[in-house]
């Protein structure tokens, strides 16, 4: 079968991959589509450390082919989503409900897949980028089968993410003020995911004055062009004069990172994003927070998937949720390269891997 593979140095598309049956637990999944996200590029340099060869993507969508023992809750012929969350469901914090924070869920790939004999690593418990894949039962969510799949893949990483950071980690409220830096997939969701929960002004801030239109369509009710601008945080507080609420960096940048503190209003929060490179770190006014601020770091949008994936579905198919307008171009899983040059440029909100 069909998938992306990056051996340390490159990655290719491989016509010769060969994946486990599923266990007792699993479920094979025939991936039908997978959103490209720059986590997965990350992989590629070297800014998350990954073991190789692995098989990459972690945002996926298809019908399950076949399940393992035990598993009840879908079966042969569903349409899932997949998210990337492998959690145990018995450990304390699984039972606090807090799956992101499973430490059975972190950190340790399996080798589910094959290629000549020598077994590859499966990235984010997922590896969307193959024809077939093998998840956890706890992973595969059954949605609708009148959602489209090039739109259902997209949820379960940056609408999980963006989305369940504004409503799960950072809690906004009606009224409230929220500040957005960066407007690719993540912060499209994070823009959207606001505007659900009723923010009441909603500032989207990105170095490419093209991307204003689809910020508005997500929801910004400004924008703010950083290439325009002295100074972004100045130009921020010219709509927000005492700062925001909650600003979300959404890119992964150091010095982002610090403009999201310097935006905050008292009592504000820092939502943190975006992935930096492993080893960076960043500084920040130790003084500035002192008026009861806070920087929040956000896995996965401390989501819970078999409920939140139901939830983005159940908002899509009543209007509420933007998932087709995510999608800004598909590309048969041959174009790969094509795709990753793409999300590089910064040409597409997200590029969708088709099979």
């Amino acid at each position: 079968m069909r998938g992306v593979v990056f051996d340390g140095k490159q990655v290719r598309v491989v016509d010769d991959l060969e994946v486990r049956d599923p266990g007792p637990g699993d479920v094979l999944v025939a991936v039908k589509a997978a959103g490209l996200c720059h986590s997965d590029l990350s992989v590629i340099d070297g800014t998350i450390p990954f073991p190789p060869p692995v098989v990459l993507g972690h945002e996926g969508a298809g019908v399950v082919e076949a399940v393992g023992a035990g598993v009840t809750h879908v079966a042969p012929g569903d349409h899932v989503s997949l998210s990337t969350l492998a959690n145990c469901g018995a450990c304390a914090e699984c039972d606090r409900g807090r799956p992101t924070m499973c430490r059975k869920a972190i950190g340790m790939p399996g080798q589910p897949f094959s290629r000549g004999g020598q077994p590859l690593f499966q990235f984010a418990s997922n590896s969307a980028f193959a024809e077939r894949t093998v998840v956890k039962a706890v992973q595969a969510v059954k949605i609708p089968e009148d959602v489209p799949l090039t739109s259902a893949a997209l949820i379960g990483c940056g609408v999980l993410t963006g989305v369940g950071a504004v409503l799960n980690r950072a809690r906004v409220d009606r009224g409230e003020s929220v500040v957005v830096i960066g407007t690719g997939g993540i912060g499209l969701n994070v823009i959207q995911g606001a505007r659900i929960a009723g923010a009441s002004t909603i500032v989207a801030v990105d170095a490419n004055p093209a991307k204003e239109a689809v910020a508005r369509q997500f929801g910004a009710t400004h924008f703010v062009d950083a290439s325009a601008v002295k100074d972004t945080v100045e130009a921020v507080k010219g709509v927000l004069p005492t700062g925001a609420d909650h600003a979300f960096e959404c890119v992964g940048n150091v010095k982002l990172i610090r403009q999201a503190v310097d935006l905050l209003d008292r009592h504000g929060q820092a939502v943190l994003l975006g992935v930096p490179g492993f080893a960076d770190e960043a500084s920040f006014q130790v003084s500035s927070l002192y008026l009861d601020k806070s920087i929040l770091g956000c896995r996965y949008g401390s989501s819970r998937p078999q409920r939140d994936i139901a939830l983005y579905a159940k908002l899509y198919r009543e209007g509420r949720l933007l998932l087709d307008e995510l999608v800004t171009r598909t590309y048969p899983v041959e174009d790969f390269a094509l795709a990753a040059e793409d999300a590089h440029a910064g040409r597409v909100a997200r590029g969708v891997l088709t099979f």
